[in-house]
């Protein structure tokens, strides 16, 4: 992003709005999840992770703390990041996202900023410009990416994004480093079926695709159906067919999920290329709610040995996440087992999460008749 453009979207929260959202709540909450280490990882370090949520008529605020247990048992803050997000008007969006580290002296520094801005068009256009900034060795903010994105309505339920990622040219300043072409069509039945292809810019300045990916999505009742294909040049400079994703989505009639997804490559962990797609990964995940109102989510990942490419498949990862909702709060654990080097299945990761919600109204006194 210019310099110009960084200035202002650095003051952008500075100025105040006359736009206001009508009758908004305002709303607060808190989670804190704390990851505990295990035995079979001793070298992994305790975290906790506090994120906040609070929204006041028409600007939110999302904070995230990480925090990492030192040596004598007390967390000691790690990063910081928070969004804030301001709507200026009925058309245009604001977002801040400020990235906080510590540095050699373990004080609290800046170490990155995105601002975007989102601007709606008259016919379902949009308008998103996105720049990330690093503080310099004296920190001070200079650019060191902007992407800029334009949809507009082509055509009955079509739409077209072209977005130009701008990156650090050795001349100085930002050049053009890639584009990305996107074409979305919604068909009839749910369906819908998008194409974006990619654009690398060369020694000479020109423009050659480097990767298309194709994404088909259908609906049917409480199904649902999505398959991504991605192709990418080859060594040779012919462009082939290098990755494939379906997944399954389904809803039964009392509310519980599952869902199905399968991931196919030419790559294969200890192997070599035959220029064949092969599965690599299978991911399934069941979500069911107790009439306790207790929600599990439970996850099994089968990925490829590398010790044994030609076996198949076999459970690598489970994951279990238990959800109780109480009064004013919600306390979930997740549980993460993975495949050690001896090929055991162990604990590796405990989440712990609480959360509430505070939802405050704030009320407009009435005005009295000597007041008007």
């Amino acid at each position: 992003m210019t310099a110009a453009y960084t200035c202002f979207a650095l003051n952008l929260f500075a100025q105040t709005s006359d736009f206001r959202m009508p009758a908004e709540p305002n709303k607060t909450s808190t989670a804190i999840t704390d990851s505990k280490r295990d035995n079979s990882t001793p070298t992994r370090v305790p975290t906790r992770i506090i994120e906040s949520h609070s929204q006041n008529g028409n600007q939110t605020l999302d904070k995230r703390s990480v925090q990492i247990r030192n040596s004598d048992g007390h967390f000691e803050p790690y990063q910081e990041i928070e969004k804030e997000t301001l709507q200026v008007d009925a058309t245009t969006v604001r977002t801040s996202i400020r990235t906080f580290g510590r540095d050699v002296n373990g004080r609290i520094a800046l170490v990155q900023v995105t601002e975007e801005a989102r601007h709606s068009l008259p016919g379902g256009d949009s308008y998103v410009v996105r720049s990330t900034s690093n503080p310099d060795v004296n920190g001070r903010l200079q650019p060191v990416q902007r992407e800029v994105a334009e949809t507009k309505v082509v055509g009955k339920n079509t739409r077209e994004t072209n977005t130009t990622v701008m990156l650090p040219s050795p001349n100085g300043g930002l050049a053009p480093a890639f584009t990305t072409h996107e074409v979305r069509k919604e068909g009839a039945n749910h369906t819908v079926e998008s194409e974006q292809t990619t654009l690398l810019s060369d020694i000479n300045g020109n423009w050659q695709v480097s990767e298309i990916r194709k994404d088909v999505t259908r609906q049917e009742m409480n199904h649902r159906i999505r398959e991504e294909r991605v192709s990418r040049l080859d060594a040779e400079g012919k462009l082939g067919e290098v990755s494939r994703v379906v997944s399954e989505e389904s809803e039964s009639a009392v509310g519980d999920k599952r869902n199905l997804v399968e991931t196919y490559s030419v790559d294969v962990p200890g192997a070599t290329r035959d220029g064949s797609l092969h599965l690599v990964e299978r991911a399934t995940t069941a979500q069911r709610t107790s009439t306790s109102d207790e929600r599990v989510t439970e996850e099994t990942v089968e990925q490829t040995n590398p010790g044994d490419p030609g076996a198949g498949l076999r459970v690598s990862i489970l994951v279990n996440d238990t959800s109780i909702p109480r009064p004013s709060e919600e306390q979930s654990t997740l549980t993460i087992r993975a495949r050690d080097s001896n090929g055991n299945l162990g604990v590796v990761d405990v989440d712990t999460t609480k959360s509430d919600e505070v939802v405050t109204i704030q009320l407009q006194p009435t005005p009295s008749p000597t007041s008007r």
